[in-house]
């Protein structure tokens, strides 16, 4: 029943219609939207929760509602919890905006945590450039039951609830169907981003090891570096979650979704392996970049050296004729100021052009 779910859930990235979007959320300022669905069908329009709960109860254990919240307060949350039956600390991470992501099990509650990642378009990479844009979603999964909580600009889950009322067959396999999906949405949201981080690490990549590179390409180096790693807090700890979800039963996840969940968890091992390579790249081109910043130190260091050995030489004749001693050789000698601009004109020719032949000058 499942084997188009990959495909479904990949026509998320088409561009549709966004049923999250304040103007279609009537149902109050944190609900976005609340929906019924009986055997994978779409059976009513956005109705407040306790009404969708009843329609469900009504089906006898053939639909589930699925409500959709957008950084919901403390009251609004309070009374979904009281409705549902939703654990206290549950409840309190699902209003915290820097959990870190995370699967328990509460009873017959699944509660899951995801770091969403978003793309911070940029003309040009600076020292100062935000690349990667994090937030949250978490989702409570119950018998009859799916609710998302999202917080930050990321995350939008109204494409994949389009595309998945446009798939009744996956949605008749109940919550644990909408948290797989969700799973996947978020792992492909992260291969994206990874994909546009890859061209910025070009973009730095060219820009250090170009012939007009600045030292001041060491800031937007580093800069690169604090955004990667906050896109690697957001990713790494997913693994753990998704290789339970893949491994073992956890209800209300059967066995029949635990290789879709292998399959979410291995394109997410696959990201994680690219992160971490950009990682180690960029360390790379941090050593190289401070290699090349030294090398330019030195050759700017043995060019000062050069000419102040070259300017060294007429100095010190100048200097020892400049000596006001009454008896000196050559003092009453009519050529000797012309033999002394010779001597020191020969010897900063000779000096120059061995230095020229050494690579200093």
């Amino acid at each position: 029943m499942l084997r188009h779910l990959r495909r479904v859930v990949r026509l998320t990235h088409r561009r549709t219609v966004d049923l999250s979007h304040p103007a279609r959320s009537p149902l109050g300022s944190a609900v976005e939207n609340c929906v019924v669905f009986e055997q994978g069908v779409r059976r009513a329009r956005d109705c407040p929760a306790p009404e969708a709960v009843r329609q469900v109860r009504e089906y006898g254990g053939k639909g589930f509602v699925w409500i959709g919240l957008h950084e919901p307060d403390a009251e609004e949350l309070a009374g979904l919890a009281d409705l549902f039956g939703l654990h206290p600390l549950a409840v309190k991470d699902a209003l915290s905006t820097h959990p870190r992501p995370k699967l328990e099990r509460y009873d017959d509650t699944l509660f899951a945590v995801f770091k969403t990642v978003r793309y911070v378009d940029h003309e040009e990479l600076t020292a100062t450039s935000e690349v990667v844009d994090t937030g949250e979603l978490m989702v409570f999964t119950g018998p009859d039951f799916v609710i998302t909580v999202r917080h930050g600009r990321g995350g939008s889950l109204g494409p994949l609830r389009e595309a998945l009322e446009a798939a009744p067959d996956l949605l008749a396999q109940g919550p644990a169907a909408v948290l797989h999906a969700v799973a996947d949405h978020v792992v492909d949201e992260y291969a994206l981003v990874t994909d546009a981080v890859q061209h910025d690490i070009d973009t730095v990549e060219n820009a250090v090891f170009s012939v007009d590179a600045g030292r001041g390409d060491v800031g937007r180096v580093y800069q690169f570096k604090r955004e990667l790693l906050e896109l690697r807090r957001a990713v790494t700890p997913l693994a753990r979650p998704l290789h339970a979800l893949a491994t073992r039963p956890v209800p209300p996840v059967g066995p029949d979704l635990q290789p879709y969940f292998r399959d979410v968890a291995d394109h997410l091992d696959r990201t994680i392996e690219q992160i971490t390579s950009f990682d180690g790249l960029l360390d790379s081109i941090l050593q190289a970049h401070l290699a090349q910043v030294t090398v330019a130190q030195n050759e700017d260091m043995r060019k000062i050296t050069a000419w102040a050995a070259i300017v060294a030489v007429p100095t010190m004749i100048c200097g020892v004729y400049g000596m006001n001693f009454e008896h000196m050789p050559g003092l009453g000698w009519s050529y000797g100021y012309h033999l002394a601009v010779a001597v020191m004109a020969a010897a900063c020719f000779t000096l120059h052009r061995s230095f020229r032949r050494n690579g200093w000058l």
